[in-house]
């Protein structure tokens, strides 16, 4: 996946590892995937990747505060090049007006920042966690190819 001699890294909440386990199932991988975090707790996600529990107090383990956080932690732990990070809420609940379920933020940091977006997704929970991850790797692969990561 990544032909120009930097390594990836990647943090996980709702996605629970498909991430990790879409980008280890390349051949190859170890070339360049370093490994990734599954920091499914607001702990974990604070003693793993460095996400103050200040900003998820504020702003929520969903949101693109944490996200950003999650990424540029991940990054900095792992020394990798580009990082991507997921956080969402996969359902069936848990969900709020303000971020319903199927609510969704990722993130791809690389030298030129933090690029992240959030998205809406729709059906079961295993649906939502399959789109997320597939999303967010799409989204790695147009930030590589456009210089963004």
């Amino acid at each position: 996946m990544m032909k120009d001699g930097r390594f990836l890294a990647v943090a996980e909440s709702c996605t629970g590892g498909l991430v990790n386990a879409m980008l280890s199932s390349v051949p190859g991988a170890s070339r360049w995937f370093l490994g990734g975090v599954v920091a499914y707790s607001d702990r974990l996600k604070e003693k793993l990747v460095g996400v103050p529990l200040d900003t998820i107090a504020e702003y929520g383990a969903v949101s693109r505060e944490t996200v950003e956080a999650m990424a540029r932690g991940v990054r900095e732990t792992t020394g990798a090049e580009v990082s991507m990070a997921v956080t969402g809420i996969a359902g069936p609940g848990g969900g709020s007006r303000e971020k319903p379920v199927g609510t969704v933020w990722m993130a791809v940091c690389g030298s030129n920042g933090v690029f992240t977006w959030s998205e809406k997704f729709t059906g079961t929970r295993e649906e939502v966690r399959r789109r997320a991850s597939r999303c967010v790797l799409e989204m790695m692969a147009r930030r590589l190819e456009d210089g963004g990561a």
